[in-house]
């Protein structure tokens, strides 16, 4: 898989677009836990980011390298999030919109531009250019991704010693068998999602 580029932002640079901001979010899928956003602004001309991939294929300590890169790098950047909470009173997608839309509002300037991994979410309430696949392809979304992926695993890991049979600090709070089976043996926490099966249906209980 080749690494992400700046193509995208070297276009819109070249249109008069000065501040483009890539925007992703990490968290949707697990049991427990926020969903974590962040929005990364690069100056024009900016280099290409030694390391930077798709978050998801990246080593726990590669992704911290290349934060430490991306922070020191960026023209701006920016963490938003959304509390376990809020994921279950408005839903995932809603709740990870608002995360993005904080993280957005973080940041010191209004982008000119903003490039979203995903389809079209109409829910962000800013105008913005959907990037299908952009963690993986495009630089300023692939940044964000990786802050975010850091941010939310430190959170978790942090959590873990508090509730030590969930073993968050290995599964980030994602639907692994320890994970499931400590659910069986306990009740969920305060940071688990109610609304999300298999606790929503009952099925672990």
């Amino acid at each position: 898989m080749p690494d992400p580029t700046l193509e995208r932002e070297a276009a819109l640079w070249a249109k008069g677009f000065r501040l483009v901001a890539g925007l992703d979010e990490v968290g949707r899928g697990p049991l427990a836990g926020p969903v974590v956003a962040a929005a990364v602004v690069f100056a024009p001309g900016q280099a290409a980011i030694e390391g930077l991939k798709d978050s998801k294929v990246m080593s726990p300590s590669e992704r911290e390298r290349v934060a430490d890169v991306v922070r020191a790098a960026a023209l701006h950047w920016a963490l938003g999030a959304a509390s376990v909470r809020e994921i279950d009173r408005i839903n995932i997608r809603r709740a990870s919109a608002l995360a993005m839309r904080r993280a957005l509002e973080r940041l010191p300037v209004t982008p000119d531009h903003v490039l979203v991994d995903g389809p079209p979410l109409p829910e962000l309430g800013v105008a913005h250019e959907p990037v299908i696949g952009g963690d993986g392809i495009c630089q300023s979304v692939s940044a964000a991704a990786v802050l975010a992926k850091c941010v939310r695993d430190h959170l978790m890991e942090q959590l873990a010693p508090r509730y030590p049979s969930f073993r968050w600090e290995s599964n980030k709070g994602y639907a692994t068998a320890d994970h499931l089976s400590a659910l069986r043996a306990s009740d969920p926490t305060p940071h688990h999602r109610v609304t999300f099966s298999p606790m929503a249906q009952g099925e672990l209980f």
